[in-house]
């Protein structure tokens, strides 16, 4: 089962979680995504982070909804750094057979990487670049490409079709998070 992350507010998959909770992870994610075209969801993401802090301070985008969470600007670095990974192991994937993909524990990253130190523009900024580079590798992928697999630690085989819409998926359950952030923080 999966359960809930006090720091993300929504549920994780952290990279120590047992197989029957990335299995839940996934399905939950990939609810999120339903019949939506996983392309689109993918490609209105940077226009949708940006507004969704349009108009938010900086001290507000700093602000967490409560003591332990993350606040606006530490989901945008998370996503930045998430959009990092999946394009890694994109290419990974792409350019190798079967190649093993590692997890990664968010809640270490952010912690040890300073993502409550991090500028809300420039995690945006980062993201939508990294986003434009993975989109172009999409963008050129054969139906033969979309099958590849890669085989991640905790979650078994992973296509390039279902990081696609796992990826669509994570894109919408934060920018609901962020949403939730700001009405609780302004």
């Amino acid at each position: 089962m999966w359960f809930y992350n006090d720091r993300m507010s929504v549920f994780t998959n952290p990279a120590s979680g047992a197989a029957g909770q990335a299995a839940a992870y996934v399905s939950a994610i990939l609810e999120l995504v339903g019949t939506q075209d996983p392309m689109e969801i993918l490609r209105a993401t940077p226009r949708e982070l940006q507004r969704a802090i349009d108009g938010v301070s900086s001290e507000k985008l700093r602000q967490p909804e409560m003591p332990e969470k993350w606040s606006m600007a530490q989901v945008l670095q998370h996503l930045a750094d998430t959009e990092l990974v999946w394009g890694w192991r994109l290419r990974l994937i792409l350019a190798q057979d079967r190649p093993p993909l590692t997890g990664f524990d968010q809640d270490l990253w952010a912690e040890r990487l300073g993502y409550d130190e991090t500028e809300p523009l420039e995690s945006i900024e980062t993201f939508t670049v990294l986003r434009r580079g993975n989109l172009r590798l999409l963008d050129r992928a054969t139906a033969a490409d979309d099958t590849r697999v890669g085989v991640h630690v905790e979650r078994g085989e992973e296509s390039v079709a279902h990081l696609r819409r796992l990826n669509a998926g994570h894109d919408l359950l934060h920018l609901r998070q962020i949403a939730r952030v700001r009405s609780a923080v302004l």
